[in-house]
């Protein structure tokens, strides 16, 4: 039985992010608790930092150092993306090609610059997107240059060695690590999850979910494409929306189940709802993981032994 739980934000190829969350979070749990944890992974591993390679190894290497804890590790179109490109993405359960997902956004290709080099006739519109060259390489939204592609994919790229948008990366890419990005999962549910409330302990069901769940549309259908892995579709909006899976769906308040993401840029925590994602994938911004019941935020920053 897993009493603690951690779910951790987006790492974005920050290895030094990660080391010290994790050894922040060693610190602070009690080591009966932390070794029998659940750790949950928020997904965004790859991108905008320098270390994805690194990353990957580190989170890998989890399941044989700490054998009593249990490892998820969610996806999101970062990810996904990644995986598309290497070739691991599940191929559509309705039999039809990839490709027949590029026309809808066919508009974009020319300003994303989509990859066109060995292997993109089947590839998934995210792989191409991820490996692309953007022409405008300045970033408004986010006030700075994008890495290579409107992804930020160069520096993943490089941490294997090859240049950005290159087809050798296939190739760069180890076994394990195709392995890892297959076995991926879009989303994870837990049942009897204690949390912390103003009216004491609540016992909820879990769900996790990289970006969140869709308003407006059925959450029983949407849980079933999640599980699936469905990729007929070109864009997940459970691993990529914005304001369209901010909020608990209202069918899942009868029932209370905590929904928990990254993705969204911010640390939010409003009732059961949990957005970890204080990091962005920018350099000088924390990573952070909640740690359940007590909800407690840590963070890669915290001088923690000032805590104990």
């Amino acid at each position: 039985m897993h009493h603690q739980k951690s779910l951790k934000g987006d790492i974005h190829g920050y290895i030094s992010k990660l080391q010290k969350l994790w050894t922040n979070l060693e610190t602070l749990i009690d080591p009966s608790h932390f070794n029998t944890a659940l750790v949950i992974f928020l997904g965004d591993y790859c991108d905008r930092g320098p270390d994805t390679r690194q990353v990957t190894d580190f989170l890998i290497s989890l399941p044989k150092k700490y054998p009593e804890q249990k490892h998820v590790y969610l996806s999101r179109n970062h990810d996904l993306a990644f995986s598309a490109f290497v070739g691991v993405l599940p191929k559509p359960s309705d039999g039809t090609e990839f490709k027949e997902g590029w026309k809808e956004y066919e508009h974009n290709e020319e300003r994303e610059g989509w990859f066109n080099g060995d292997g993109y006739e089947s590839m998934h519109l995210q792989g191409r997107r991820w490996a692309g060259d953007i022409k405008d390489r300045f970033n408004v939204a986010k006030g700075f240059e994008y890495k290579g592609s409107i992804y930020d994919a160069a520096p993943t790229f490089h941490s294997y060695g090859v240049p950005h948008g290159s087809a050798d990366l296939v190739k760069a890419v180890p076994d394990d690590h195709k392995k890892f990005l297959a076995n991926m999962v879009w989303i994870h549910e837990e049942d009897d999850v204690s949390i912390e409330t103003e009216d004491g302990i609540k016992h909820c069901n879990l769900i996790a979910v990289h970006a969140g769940l869709e308003k407006g549309k059925n959450v029983e259908e949407q849980l079933k494409r999640l599980k699936a892995k469905d990729t007929g579709v070109s864009k997940v909006e459970a691993l990529s929306g914005r304001e369209n899976v901010w909020d608990i769906p209202q069918e899942l308040t009868e029932k209370p189940t905590i929904i928990v993401s990254g993705h969204h840029g911010k640390l939010h925590i409003d009732g059961l709802r949990l957005i970890i994602d204080e990091g962005g994938g920018l350099p000088n911004n924390p990573v952070a993981a909640i740690v359940l019941p007590s909800k407690k935020i840590v963070r890669d920053t915290d001088n923690v032994m000032e805590e104990i």
